[in-house]
Parts: structure tokens; sequence; C-alpha cells
């Protein structure tokens, strides 16, 4: 018996005993993921402060404004010769980290690392509105692909490593745990896995931990709301509508903004010059547009501009967010599209007060609600948007408002029937890619665990009678709890889970059939 073989039938018995392990795994990962993104957070932090302070040192001094649209110049090329140095690290990093789970890419992870810290960093020192969610996303995924390949894990162990980072990133960068493990699961897996789920809520509580540490306790957004009565609910159905609509006009948009940037004829480090330079010019009319929204999210709450105001930020913040995108530069758009969400919140709260009578401290209750209305319609994650927002203002009471704006805004998106922004920024990269797929000539065998949905077309079909292809073995059926040995005549059912091994020489292909063939 080969090694390869000893490997695959040791990771078959081990399945069973694998608890400990898989906490262990994800203290290893929550650690180096929750420090990388500390430490690109604080990178972040100190290059907004530099940036303002530049600004206001500039200002009224054409020489000054001058040199500093030149610095701009020169660092829009050096992000254009990283971006070419590891082109993986371009964009938010969250298509990559669903494409090296899926198989069809294997990132290197170290360079990933320095390009992204570096070309992210240099981004916002530039004033792009990019945040530091997604970026933490793929930072905190190659972390721990580093730990999974200096222990030499195998094949299955890695990616599920890869996987936890992803959701521990994500934790550090919102101070949101939970959402991070239910990102994981509804976002890049789109399917329940017990393992998953137990690495991932280790890793990513052991993130947020290290986090506060350094970061404090205290949520993102404090607020003082009054309740919404139950009887004025209907306003949530309308604000729900709308919001789903704004998502799907922004995914549109967002996408064709790649597509003309891309057809601008010329060189990409003169193009990234040219985006650096209009974000410097921006940032002397405008600065509270700038990097993630931050500042914008503090103003909306501090000091509750006008109606006017609201617009004019909220469509400026909207057109800079997707030229910024649209460059390719490292940086992420999870926190600017909250920040959009918050803005069309308030929108909305500030004409419900003034034309219903609504109380006035329900202004905050809308801004939050637009933020996670927004982000469900946009990434189609809704129990991820609702579990975000309630971990970053740490009210209860706004579940239920919460959960109505985020489903409705979810099922208009889906009504209209454009994909989640991820998965088309994710089937560009697939298409798109020079990236190699995972190792073709390795015979190790990729554990992968599938539950059958409600409403699958196996539900009742034999296992002999479906078409696995010769790549992939059933070595476990799970029903309610127990165990089942996989046999030809074995009938499936609805709630069955699937443990299986896939060959990582057709990883990608096989994993996409076989989610065809149960419909996940």
């Amino acid at each position: 018996m080969s090694n390869k073989e000893k490997t695959t039938l040791r990771k078959i018995r081990f399945k069973k005993t694998e608890s400990i392990f898989l906490i262990i795994r994800g203290l290893e990962v929550g650690i180096a993921s929750g420090l990388v993104c500390v430490l690109y957070r604080y990178a972040l932090q100190y290059a907004e402060s530099g940036l303002m302070s530049v600004l206001d040192f500039v200002q009224g001094s054409p020489s000054k404004i001058a040199l500093w649209l030149l610095l701009l110049a020169l660092l829009g090329v050096m992000v254009a010769y990283i971006n070419k140095f590891e082109p993986d690290a371009a964009g938010s990093g969250i298509p990559q980290v669903s494409g090296e789970i899926r198989g069809y890419f294997s990132l290197n992870w170290w360079r990933v690392i320095i390009a992204k810290f570096i070309g992210g960093t240099t981004s916002v020192f530039a004033g792009l509105s990019l945040g530091r969610e997604g970026p933490s996303v793929q930072l905190g995924g190659m972390a721990a692909k580093g730990v999974a390949r200096i222990t030499k894990s195998d094949k299955t162990s890695e990616l599920r490593m890869v996987s936890c980072g992803a959701g521990a990133g994500m934790a550090a960068a919102f101070n949101a745990p939970i959402a991070g493990t239910m990102f994981v699961l509804e976002e890049l897996h789109h399917s329940f896995d017990k393992a998953l789920l137990t690495m991932g809520i280790v890793s990513s509580i052991t993130a947020d931990y290290i986090s506060k540490i350094f970061f404090g306790q205290s949520t993102i957004f404090k607020y003082d709301a009054a309740p919404l009565a139950l009887r004025h609910y209907w306003i949530l159905t309308i604000m729900g509508a709308g919001l789903g609509v704004s998502g799907v006009c922004y995914n549109v948009i967002m996408v064709k903004a790649q597509s003309l940037y891309k057809k601008i004829k010329l060189p990409t480090p003169v193009k990234l010059a040219g985006v650096f330079i209009i974000s410097g010019i921006i940032g002397l009319y405008m600065p509270q547009i700038l990097c993630g929204g931050h500042s914008m999210a503090s103003l909306l709450i501090t000091e509750r501009p006008e109606l006017k105001m609201l617009i004019i930020l909220l469509v400026s913040k909207f057109l800079f967010g997707a030229f910024s995108f649209a460059s390719g530069a490292p940086g992420g758009t999870l926190y600017p599209l909250c920040v959009l969400g918050a803005y069309i919140g308030a929108i909305f709260g500030n004409l419900a007060t003034n034309t219903i009578g609504l109380k006035d401290g329900l202004f905050e209750e809308f801004v939050i609600l637009g933020m996670a209305g927004l982000f469900a319609s946009i990434v189609r994650a809704p129990l991820t948007g609702i579990i975000l927002v309630f971990e970053l203002t740490g009210d209860m009471n706004s579940l239920l408002p919460l959960a109505t704006v985020c489903l409705i805004s979810y099922a208009i998106a889906n009504l209209i029937g454009t994909a989640p922004f991820y998965s088309i920024l994710f089937e560009k990269a697939v298409e798109n890619t020079d990236s190699p797929s995972l190792d073709s000539s390795n015979s190790e065998k990729v554990l992968q665990t599938f539950t059958i949905p409600i409403g699958s077309p196996i539900n009742e079909k034999k296992i002999a009678d479906i078409d696995w292809g010769k790549h992939c073995i059933i070595v476990s059926v799970e029903r309610n709890e127990t165990p089942i040995t996989p046999k030809g005549d074995t009938v499936l059912k609805e709630g069955d889970t699937l443990v299986m091994l896939i060959s990582q020489r057709r990883f990608s292909q096989d994993l996409k059939r076989i989610n065809e063939i149960i419909k996940l």
C-alpha cells in the first residue's frame, strides 16, 4: 500500500475522533489570522490618519498640492507593479479565497500577504474608497494556509483551515466572531458542515479575542435607539424592497465599472497613477468620502446631516467607491457597502420621521437597518447580515426589525434575478485567472461533507443509481447523527450527510459536479 493510500485511509478512520484536533487547529488558525489582521488594521489606521494630516498640510498651497499629487502618481505606479508581482492580491480578495476553497486556485500564501498588506495600506493612504474587511478575509485565509503548510497538514485540513482563517479575518476586522463563522458557512461554502462549524467558531472567537486585546471590547457602533412599534412594521417592508432594488443596482453598476475601466487603452501603471491622482483631488474637496468610510459612519451618528447632504454624500461615496473598486487596487468593498446602506437607511429614516411623524430616536435604528438590508441584497447572505450588524451594535432589540428588512431585501434581490456580488466576481476570476488549480499530481484525496437539502433530486435514490464519477468515493452516510456504511442499495434521504473523498486531480470539476447533483 502506497503512502498516499495510507494517508487517505488514516483520514477516514480519524473522522470520528477529530473534535479535539479541530479545536486545536481552530486555535492555531485564530491566532495566526488574528495577529495578521490586527497588524493590517493598525497599518490602515495609521495610513488613514496620515492621509488626513497630509491633506491638512497641503490645503491652500498650490506647490504642496502639486507635490502631493506627484507622490500619489508614483504610489499608483507602485501599486500597479505590486499587482503584477502578485495578481491574486488585487481587489478585495474574497473571490480568490472562494476559488482556493473550491479547488480553482492555489494561492502563494506569503506573496499574497506581503502584496495585500503593502498594496492595501498604500491604497488607503492614497484615499481610495476601499475597506479593510475584504482584505482581512483573504489575509486571514492566507495566514491559515501558511500554518497548514508549515505544519505539513493534509489537503482536507488545509482547505478547512483556509475557510476558517477567512472567517477569523472577518471576525478580527469587524469584531464579529459569530458573523465570521456564518460568513464561512453561508457565503464561502453555501452549506452546513459540522467540522467547519467547530473549527470556524474556535478560530473566529480566538481572532476576535486577539483583536479586542489591541482595540478594546467596545462595539464599532454605539447608539441609543428607540424600538419601532409593531404597528409601523409596514414601513420596513417598503424599506426592505427599496434596499433589495438598491443592492441589485449596486451589483450591476460595480461590475459595469470594472468593464469600463478595462476598456481604457492605457498601460496599467498609467491608469492606476491617474486613479490615485483623482483620489487626491477628491480628497481636497470632499475628504469625508475617502477610505473605507469610518469617518462617514461617525459623521452620520454624531452630526445627523440634513437630507440634502445625506443624498450628496451617498451618491458621492457610491460613485467614488465604484471608481476605486474598478481600478483593481488592493482593498475591500464590505465596509464601504455597509456605509452606503447606512446612508440609505438614514435617508429613509429622515423621510419617515418627517412625513409620518415617527420618533426622532428611530433615526439610528433606520441607519443600522439600512446597513444590514443592503448587505443582504448585495452579498445574498441574510443571516450573516443580521448577525454582523447585531454584533456591530450589540443591540438585542434590533434583531426582529433586522431580520424583517434583511429577508425582504434578500427576497427582492433574488426575485429580480441578478447573481450575488461575490459570485459574479468569483466567476470572473475563474475565467481570467492564470493561477494553478490544486496539485493534479497528488493522489491524496480531499475529504468533503455534503448535506442533502430538501427537494434534492437524489432524495429516495439508491447510491448505485447515481453517477458520482470515478474520482469520488462515499465513505459514510450520516443520518440523525448515526453513521451508515454506504452500499450500492443504500437509499439516500433528505437531511443525510454524505462524507466523500474527492481526488485532487479533478477537485474543482468534481466538487462542482457533485454540488449540481445534490443541488446545493
